[in-house]
């Protein structure tokens, strides 16, 4: 079973002015040395009327490129998050301001890289070896504005974590007791936008708060679940289904 998170943020929708065409498809850019991997799920993908492939590189550079290019609204990332090619691909996103939103599809033997992964920004992380199903159903989930982890993978990178960070106690604090009966409807909120990425000023305004009160709020909310950063937060969240509507 996976997890996704629904967010409202609008799609940003690109004209054909700039050379991106608008198709009414979900644009999907898939990056990866192995040509197998690449043919293959760009086959896939050609067979869906909702989809369309918008490049295939090899290369980080060349992915680079075609994402500036092409502006796809799904990256599918073969290499790591945290290796030099997927900390290249990731830095032209975030520099770049672009709407692209990556899935990471991750080797069994390589779930270390999960952890990095989510700090990366991803919006996804889909497994290799995952079935035809579950690959389109995350790229369409993830184009419509959640976030994609299957819950084994949530429970590997909290456990993960909790080596990371110190041993048992963020194991217990994420993934053994849901504390979530203590938050108030408005602490609850804002866990849901927290797990869906927004920052503190994109909270304030959509709630009508102050930033400061955003962050009395967090304060607030890290305190009474034991939990110490906004990533640990957000697996939490995804952890105790607390994005689900009360």
């Amino acid at each position: 079973m996976a997890v996704s998170l629904t967010t409202e943020r609008s799609q940003h929708a690109v004209g054909e002015t700039i050379g991106v065409p608008l198709t009414g498809k979900i644009r999907i850019l898939i990056a990866d040395e192995q040509s197998l991997l690449r043919d293959g799920i760009s086959n896939l993908l050609s067979a869906q009327p909702d989809l369309e492939v918008a490049g295939a590189p090899d290369t980080p550079s060349l992915a680079v490129d075609m994402i500036r290019q092409t502006r796809p609204d799904i990256v599918l990332l073969g290499w790591s998050a945290g290796s030099p090619a997927g900390n290249k691909v990731f830095a032209a996103i975030h520099e770049g301001k672009l709407p692209s939103k990556v899935i990471v599809l991750t080797q069994t033997d390589a779930r270390e890289d999960f952890v990095e992964a989510v700090r990366q920004g991803c919006c996804g992380i889909v497994p290799r070896h995952t079935s035809t199903e579950m690959l389109l159903k995350s790229i369409r989930k993830v184009h419509a504005g959640e976030f994609w982890l299957d819950r084994a993978t949530t429970a590997d990178v909290i456990r993960r974590l909790a080596r990371k960070t110190g041993g048992s106690g963020t194991s217990s604090r994420l993934g053994v007791r849901d504390q979530s009966s203590a938050l108030s409807q408005r602490e609850r909120e804002i866990v849901v936008l927290v797990a869906q990425g927004f920052k503190n000023k994109e909270m304030a305004e959509r709630m009508f708060i102050s930033e400061q009160t955003v962050k009395n709020h967090l304060h607030n909310i890290f305190d009474k679940l034991g939990v110490s950063d906004r990533l640990e937060l957000a697996l939490y969240a995804i952890h105790h289904n607390l994005h689900e509507s009360r």
